[in-house]
């Protein structure tokens, strides 16, 4: 009993060294309830089966990303720990002169983690039940649930998976606290806060040397990522620039205490100003103590702002076109003239000669259901490929993008033909003269690729007939719907073109739901689904239409986005809370350490004002170093990542993800700096 009061008294007079702790603690367990009780609100048991679906992989995902994430949170937690056990270590001296023992501290600590761990635990838990509600709410609406089933919910699952994680790591800390305090000395308990890192002055030629090597590797990660990423198709590949700016930003950090100080004292009167002597010394000697640190640091900030602007500009482009590139309600997809050479059932061989529309009817479906039918082939040869698209610069681009398939046949479209799909569509229509032909294309990569074959004006030969491209650039358009620009090359030509019935490749077909309701376009769309007696019978005769249909591709965009987004948030906050951790708990030890410094500014003559002032200048300055540095990572990293996705994002469409980024950061980089600024204060205020 009297071991249990002495913990609680030691909680309460060292509330603002737990603020930290307790905070962390608060926020991990919040987080981590709120995302893995989605499941739980029965808005989401009214969707669809296909939306359904996508709900229940993104929870799954979720759990998986939940092993990791307790993982981080349980290295931060035992983290945190320590350096609460560290502060404290003169006290436990202090315990042991009075004659207690080890065992009997060891039962202090461990009274005060079950304390904390039960009150991060309800806290945490109260704030991830209400912050789960809204996020509730927010899914639901994204999957456009019905919200009138949307009740309060608390999720039992949710609960039981949060205390079991997060017993485990107290476990761990208290295990942790054991084995410490059991290898502790009484001398080294009693003298561990005269205990101090030398002061270490490095030489700022090497330092300036260091630095301009380490920026010179950063520009070469940096080319390697962005000008050169299309030659990035390997894991393998991509290990030289991601180990070369991880060992470049760990030289930064290294050179940087040097480098700041021989530039500092180059200006006198900057230097010699009031505190700034101090302030710089103080950063010299913190940089040079923390370099690993700094580096872990800066890489975790690195990819919280990575993730999130990158999953936040994913989620825009990946809705923001669903409209433009879904203009009907269905497109149907069947391979023409397949050969009779004994691949392929004799039934199918036949039937790749007919219209879908006659497939249809056969199989006993109701026509009637679709509005606004437009029927079109496509076709394709050998003879004319995409390296003969390309012509003189083949061999060029062979080298250049040599995971092309530059053997692949070019798709070709009678220009009447597509002028009916793209007044259908709402397109452009085009017109030829008898010798001109005209090259679609609206993906960002493939355009550049074809635009140099047109600009030189590079003819292109079907069945023995030559023709020359109406336009030197390619033109916007496409046959197949899809949730982005994605279209590689459609070439048309004109009507008299010799196309042969044995270059017919597929049979296309695009139309409306004949429905005036979104209910009636969904009683529609279960008839092309493979469940129903005809799709079956069409199984059993091995006929096969592929389709897509605008509420099936919607439902899957909006759903990839959803997850992607959620578990980019999820990981960018978890990693955020831990690089601003470990960075507020580091200055709060490096000042606990020197707090005579601090006394010796007073015995001079220092007032209060100017010494805060300069402990503010510290923490900015410790704050801001990792998170500049990882701010310019991210810029050629966040365009890696796209080119890595293939999603074309243009700079002002960045800008609200980049702006939703920079809420996060300010909202917790910022809380937790200012926390380690108030206890900062603290600290050095308490008698040495």
């Amino acid at each position: 009993m009297m071991l249990f009061k002495l913990s609680l008294k030691n909680m309460k007079k060292s509330f603002k060294d737990y603020a930290i702790y307790f905070l962390t603690l608060i926020l991990g367990v919040a987080i981590f309830y709120m995302f893995n009780s989605l499941d739980s609100q029965e808005a989401m048991m009214t969707v669809n089966q296909s939306t359904r679906q996508i709900v229940e992989l993104m929870v799954n995902m979720i759990a998986w990303v939940s092993v990791f994430v307790a993982a981080v949170l349980g290295f931060l937690i035992v983290y945190a720990n320590n350096f609460m056990v560290k502060r404290r270590k003169k006290e436990f001296g202090l315990y042991m002169t009075l004659g207690m023992g080890k065992w009997q501290i060891s039962k202090i600590l461990l009274v005060e983690t079950i304390v904390i761990g039960l009150l991060s635990l309800v806290v945490g838990m109260v704030v991830g039940v209400f912050g789960s509600q809204l996020m509730s709410v927010l899914v639901a609406k994204l999957f456009q649930a019905d919200m009138s089933a949307y009740t309060f919910v608390f999720s039992k699952a949710a609960m039981g998976k949060t205390i079991l994680y997060f017993g485990i790591m107290y476990m761990a800390v208290m295990l942790f606290n054991v084995i410490t305090i059991s290898k502790c000395k009484l001398i080294d308990l009693l003298t561990a806060v005269k205990k101090n890192e030398e002061v270490r002055m490095k030489n700022p030629i090497l330092c300036i040397l260091v630095f301009l090597v380490a920026v010179g590797m950063l520009v070469w990660a940096y080319y390697r990522v962005t000008v050169q990423a299309e030659e990035l198709r390997e894991i393998t590949q991509l290990l030289a620039p991601v180990a070369t700016g991880m060992f470049a930003t760990f030289f930064v950090f290294w050179s940087m205490s040097g480098f700041i100080l021989k530039v500092a004292q180059s200006k006198k009167k900057f230097y010699l100003k009031d505190t700034n002597l101090f302030v710089l010394r103080q950063v010299n000697n913190k940089i040079n103590t923390t370099v690993f640190s700094m580096t872990i640091i800066c890489l975790l900030l690195f990819m919280t702002i990575s993730i999130l602007s990158t999953s936040l500009s994913l989620n825009r482009v990946l809705t923001q076109d669903l409209n433009e590139m879904t203009p009907v309600d269905i497109n149907l997809t069947k391979s023409a003239n397949l050969p009779d050479d004994g691949e392929y059932s004799k039934k199918k061989v036949e039937d790749s000669y007919l219209p879908i529309t006659d497939t249809l009817k056969h199989y006993g479906y109701d026509m009637n259901k679709l509005k606004d039918v437009e029927e079109i082939i496509l076709y394709a040869t050998d003879t004319f490929t995409w390296g003969d698209f390309m012509g003189s610069l083949s061999g060029q681009m062979e080298q250049q993008y040599p995971t092309v398939n530059w053997n692949s046949a070019e798709r070709i479209i009678k220009v009447s033909d597509y002028n009916r799909i793209a007044k259908l569509y709402g397109l452009k229509e085009y017109s030829l003269q008898e010798d001109e032909y005209i090259e679609l294309c609206d993906y960002d990569v493939f355009v550049g690729i074809r635009d140099q074959a047109l600009a030189l004006k590079n003819k292109i030969t079907i069945n023995g007939k030559t023709y020359l491209p109406k336009y030197t650039t390619c033109q916007s358009g496409y046959v197949n719907m899809s949730t982005s620009h994605v279209n590689i090359g459609i070439t048309l030509v004109p009507d008299s073109c010799p196309l042969t019935d044995d270059m017919k490749e597929y049979h296309f077909l695009a139309a409306n739901y004949n429905a005036d309701t979104e209910d009636g376009k969904q009683q529609i769309e279960q008839m092309f689904e493979s469940s129903n007696s005809s799709s079956k019978k069409m199984d059993q005769d091995e006929i096969k239409i592929d389709g897509s249909s605008r509420i099936s591709i919607i439902e899957s965009s909006k759903g990839l986005s959803t997850i992607i987004t959620f578990i980019a948030i999820y990981l960018g906050v978890i990693f955020l809370i831990a690089s601003s951790a470990i960075l507020a708990l580091k200055e709060l030890s490096e000042h606990s350490d020197n707090r005579e410094r601090y006394a010796i500014l007073r015995k001079i003559g220092v007032d209060e004002n100017m010494i805060n002032q300069s402990l503010f200048k510290q923490i900015a300055i410790f704050f801001l170093m990792p998170l500049v540095v990882a701010v310019i990572h991210s810029i050629f990293g966040i365009q890696f990542a796209l080119k890595l996705t293939a999603v074309q994002v243009q700079p002002q469409e960045m800008l609200p993800s980049v702006i939703g980024t920079a809420i996060f950061l300010v909202a917790i980089y910022g809380g937790y700096f200012f926390a380690t600024y108030a206890g900062s204060k603290n600290i050095i205020k308490e008698n040495v």
